[in-house]
Formats: structure tokens, C-alpha cells, sequence
């Protein structure tokens, strides 16, 4: 999960550097967590590179579905 709103370096930022990384690394799911939910939050999300989007507050039914969605929990 990545908080979009950071101190030193933004969500997008640190998500473009992991999809730079060699083989394994760049091709770990990235899925922002942000309580960014206006329109466009979700494409610019998508765009840096992540995979998935949840905004805050958020209920554990949509963490277990982005989870299952990405395989990361069966």
C-alpha cells in the first residue's frame, strides 16, 4: 500500500523509482491508499504506476477485495 500524500517524496514519485527497479522488484503491486477522492485521483493514480486504489477511510471489505484481486490473499 502507498500513501500518495508523503513528507520527503510523494506516492507517485516513489512509485515511478519502484517501476525503474530490475526484475522482480519493479513488478511488485503498488496500491495507493490516499484519502484523495476527487475526480481524476484514481487515473493520476493508475498512471505513476500503481495498480490498484483505495481511498480513507476505508472499510476492510475493500482492502480484502484489493488484495484478492491481486492474488496477494486467497
Amino acid at each position: 500500500f502507498m500513501d500518495v500524500n508523503m513528507p520527503e517524496m510523494d506516492g507517485f514519485t516513489t512509485t515511478r523509482h519502484i517501476r525503474q527497479l530490475p526484475e522482480p522488484h519493479c513488478s511488485l503491486p503498488v496500491i495507493a491508499l490516499t484519502a484523495d477522492a476527487m475526480q481524476g485521483d484514481r487515473e493520476k493514480c493508475i498512471e505513476a504506476g500503481m495498480n490498484d486504489y483505495v481511498t480513507k477511510p476505508f472499510r476492510i471489505e475493500e482492502i480484502e477485495a484489493v488484495l484478492k484481486n491481486r492474488t496477494l490473499l486467497v
